[in-house]
């Protein structure tokens, strides 16, 4: 492998920061000092002004393949990833079939290790996503599965929620929960209020959410195993799940960049590129959710990357398919929700060290299949790393995508902040925000 010199950018580790230069040589920070002679034949990275800071972690990209690769593939997903800065993705398992089983499982990995990133899965809970009988999550977990959801629909028997927290117990991973209690939420499209009524669609109200993350609280206190909560898009949410925390209960909780940024108003023309899953909620809770954000009680910013191939958002918007793309954008999102005087630390906090701890992909995961991620920035670290300009000043551009979908509902927004370079297992991938 070539070496790479990182020069002169604001170093961000775990808890301080400090002006400096990275070598990377052999897909292995080597150096991290004040000033470092760029060595013979090393290419130089200019990071004056800019955030340098391990490379971000997705905890939950939808990248379709097996079955929908129309929308997107393993490759085109893990190189939108890359643009925004991510070193890492999660595959979510409702592809069609479901990861529920060691060969699906296989098959993403292997792809996996053909694009310029690290590829982890998600596994199904369930067999099918059915919510029925336990997918063979020994069997997943002995491939490096560390996280198992049947994302797309929470598992609505508590029954076979509680077995399959027992039964992950012991097996050393993290369930996912798709929190919303389906039986209030059939039939709705948008968040319920008075806007839905005013629009003549049917609500999905956030008590849906909120009964799910309760009683599956309740279930962790029962069986003692961790839990994550996914896209969580209320603030009392979030309260319940830091109440938990605080009670010392091994819980975690993400939210979206779409629920930090948008709200249900957007619903209001009826474009379908605005219907998600818990859908966009009201101005007082994406206020709530920010606030949140900046005070810590969110782990982690997770993209819920979900292309959809361009006829199925054409539908009306009671019957397309909820979701939006968010791998590309997320980190300047994130930059947005955070506001004011940013502090590098809680951004990488919130992008790369809190995601990959909940997805066990750091160095001192003795299991991990992948390079380490959410390192310290420090001598022996694996080379994941990005280049992040705060200062940056851009537009976003559905023409401009990495992905195969378009449906993104940022066309043509202001972003301020954006990755300029995305340095995966010590090889530079992106330079200048476009991929090498």
């Amino acid at each position: 492998m070539s070496s790479l010199l990182v020069r002169g950018g604001l170093v961000v580790g775990p808890s301080t920061s400090s002006v400096g230069d990275v070598l990377v040589r052999d897909g292995v920070i080597v150096d991290v000092s004040d000033t470092i002679a760029l060595p013979p034949g090393c290419s130089e990275i200019d990071a004056r002004g800019c955030w340098v800071g391990p490379g971000m972690v997705d905890l939950h990209a939808h990248l379709r393949e097996p079955g929908r690769e129309a929308a997107e593939t393993i490759e085109s997903g893990a190189h939108a990833g890359a643009i925004g800065g991510f070193t890492a993705l999660v595959a979510m398992p409702n592809t069609e079939p479901a990861l529920d089983n060691v060969a699906l499982v296989s098959y993403v990995l292997d792809r996996g290790t053909r694009t310029p990133i690290d590829v982890a899965v998600a596994g199904a809970i369930t067999v099918g996503r059915k919510g029925e009988s336990l997918a063979p999550m020994a069997e997943m977990a002995a491939l490096g599965v560390r996280l198992f959801t049947d994302d797309g629909i929470g598992v609505q028997d508590p029954s076979v929620m509680r077995r399959a927290l027992t039964y992950a117990r012991p097996l050393g991973v993290r369930l996912a929960q798709h929190c919303e209690d389906e039986l209030l939420a059939a039939g709705g499209s948008m968040n319920e209020g008075a806007l839905s009524s005013r629009l003549g669609l049917v609500g999905r109200p956030a008590l849906a959410e909120e009964l799910m993350v309760m009683r599956d609280i309740e279930l962790v206190r029962l069986t003692g195993a961790p839990l994550h909560f996914l896209h969580l898009s209320t603030i009392r949410s979030l309260n319940l799940v830091d109440a938990a925390r605080r009670e010392g209960l091994p819980v975690t909780c993400e939210v979206a960049p779409h629920h930090l940024t948008l709200d249900e108003t957007s619903c209001q023309g009826f474009d379908a590129l605005f219907k998600v899953h818990p859908p966009l909620r009201a101005a007082s809770d994406v206020e709530g959710l920010r606030v949140a954000l900046r005070s810590g009680l969110v782990d982690a910013v997770a993209s819920d990357h979900a292309p959809h191939a361009p006829e199925l958002k054409d539908l009306a918007f009671d019957e397309a398919p909820a979701g939006l793309l968010g791998l590309e954008y997320s980190a300047s999102l994130t930059f947005e929700a955070l506001g004011g005087d940013v502090d590098p630390v809680q951004f990488f906090s919130l992008l790369s060290r809190g995601p990959a701890r909940i997805a066990q992909l750091r160095r001192d995961d003795l299991r991990v299949r992948h390079s380490a991620h959410g390192g310290a920035l420090v001598a022996g670290d694996d080379a994941n790393l990005v280049v992040f300009d705060p200062n940056a000043r851009w537009t976003a551009s559905n023409a401009t995508l990495h992905s195969r979908a378009t449906n993104s509902p940022y066309d043509g927004r202001a972003l301020v902040g954006q990755v300029r370079s995305t340095i995966a297992k010590g090889t530079l991938v992106v330079h200048e925000a476009e991929l090498v």
